[in-house]
C-alpha cells in the first residue's frame, strides 16, 4: 500500500504479511513512515494504493470502529476522570456487551494483568508500569484479531521500560494476539518481535527475524540503522558460494573472507565490509611496532590489524572502545568484556582480529 500527504510520501508500496498470532515490529527512524502504517491499518488513513486485508477480509473503506483492531498509543490516552476498571471496560460499553459478562471479562482481564487490586484509582494514581498495563488491558478485553501498539514504553524510565517489555512479550505470547509494534528502539525491537520491518523514507529496506536484521542486514541502511557497526571498504578479489574474498587496501588486509547473504558480490566490485564491534577478537599488542607477532590464543586463520585506544565507555558487562587504525578515516569500534579496570584506558595498544567468514558484505559507500 501507499499514502501521500501532498507531495510528501509517507508510505511507498509497502507489502507485507504478518502470520496470525505472531509479534511483528516496524522498526525505523523518525519520518519513516512507522505510524503512518499503523494508523492505515487502524483505519485512521485510507491508502492511495492498495490494500488493507485481516484474516483475507478486505478493510479499505471501514472505519476504524468496525474494525477488531485496537491500537495503544504512545501517551495511553488513559481517561483521567475514569477509575482503572472504567477505562478497561470502555470498549466493552461502547459494543453494548451485557453488563454481566462485561463485567466477568473485565476483572479477568485486570487479574491478568495484576490490576485487579487496583481497580478502584485513577490514572493519576498509577506509576508509568502501570498505566501502561492499563492502556493494554483497555486495548485485549475487547479480544481484538489485531493488537497495534504506537511507540508505548516510550515514556518509561530505562529499568522500567526493560521490565515492562518483558512482560509484555510474555503477555502476547500467552494471548496469542496478532501484534504489530511500532519502536525506534533496536533493543525492544530485536528483544521483543518474532520478525522486524525495517523502514526508511516510507519504504520497507529488509523484513525478516530479529537474528537476520543484525547478523545479515539487507543494505547498509540496515546494518547502519540497527545497533553499532563497523563499515570498511573493500574490493571483491574472488567469489564463492555464499561468501567472498575481499582486499582491504586501506589497512593492508588482501584476503578477508566474508559472508555474503544477499549475494551481491562482483568479481573486482567495491564493497563495504561489515563489522560488528563484538566480532572483533581483542588482546594486548605487548610486541614491538614493527612485529608482527600473533597474541596468543588469536584464531590462527583470524584476520586482523593494530590499533591505539582513542577513547571509551566503560557499561558494566562490557566495555566499548574506540581504536585508532592507521589508514582509515574514523575509528574502529569494538566491544570487549571488562576482566581488568583498565582494559581499555586510552592509550592502550590493541591486536584487533576478525575471524575468516565472519565479516559480512553490505553496499559499498556511494561516496
Amino acid at each position: 500500500m501507499s499514502k501521500r500527504f501532498g507531495d510528501t510520501v509517507a508510505v511507498a508500496e509497502l507489502s507485507l504479511e504478518v502470520a496470525k498470532g505472531s509479534f511483528t515490529t516496524l522498526l525505523g527512524p523518525s519520518g519513516c513512515g512507522k505510524t503512518t502504517t499503523l494508523r492505515l491499518l487502524a483505519g485512521f488513513f485510507e491508502p492511495d494504493a492498495g490494500e488493507v486485508l485481516i484474516g483475507g477480509v478486505r478493510q479499505n473503506g471501514v472505519p476504524p470502529n468496525r474494525r477488531n483492531v485496537s491500537m495503544v498509543f504512545q501517551d495511553y490516552a488513559l481517561f483521567p476522570h475514569m477509575s482503572v476498571e472504567q477505562n478497561v471496560s470502555y470498549g466493552l460499553r461502547l459494543r453494548r456487551v451485557e453488563a454481566a459478562e462485561r463485567v466477568r471479562r473485565v476483572n479477568a482481564v485486570l487479574e491478568f494483568l495484576g490490576l485487579l487490586a487496583l481497580s478502584a484509582r485513577h490514572p493519576f494514581e498509577l506509576s508509568g508500569g502501570q498505566q501502561q498495563r492499563v492502556a493494554l488491558g483497555r486495548s485485549i478485553v475487547t479480544r481484538p484479531d489485531v493488537l497495534l501498539m504506537d511507540e508505548p514504553l516510550s515514556n518509561l524510565d530505562a529499568k522500567l521500560r526493560v521490565r515492562v517489555r518483558s512482560e509484555l512479550q510474555s503477555i502476547q505470547r500467552e494471548l496469542g494476539i496478532t501484534t504489530i509494534y511500532v519502536t525506534h528502539d533496536q533493543d525492544e525491537a530485536l528483544s521483543l518481535s518474532d520478525r522486524v520491518a525495517v523502514m526508511a523514507e516510507g519504504r520497507l529496506q529488509q523484513y525478516s527475524d530479529p537474528w537476520d536484521v543484525y547478523h545479515a542486514p539487507a543494505n547498509r541502511f540496515v546494518a547502519d540503522f540497527v545497533g553499532y557497526v563497523n563499515v570498511l571498504p573493500g574490493r571483491v578479489t574472488e567469489v564463492g558460494e555464499g561468501t567472498a574474498t575481499v582486499s582491504l587496501a586501506e589497512l593492508g588486509v588482501a584476503g578477508l573472507v566474508c559472508r555474503d547473504p544477499a549475494s551481491r558480490a562482483s568479481l573486482g566490485s567495491r564493497v563495504g565490509v561489515m563489522v560488528r564491534p563484538e566480532w572483533f577478537e581483542v588482546h594486548p599488542d605487548a610486541a614491538p611496532a614493527d612485529s608482527v607477532a600473533q597474541a596468543p590464543g588469536l584464531a590462527q586463520d583470524a584476520v586482523g590489524v593494530r590499533g591505539e585506544v582513542e577513547s571509551r565507555s566503560y557499561l558494566g558487562a562490557f566495555g566499548r572502545a574506540w581504536v585508532r587504525v592507521d589508514g582509515l578515516r574514523e575509528p574502529l569500534i569494538v566491544e570487549t568484556s571488562m576482566s581488568e579496570r583498565n582494559q581499555l584506558a586510552r592509550g592502550t595498544r590493541l591486536q584487533l582480529r576478525v575471524p575468516q567468514a565472519r565479516a559480512v558484505l553490505v553496499d559499498a559507500d556511494p561516496g
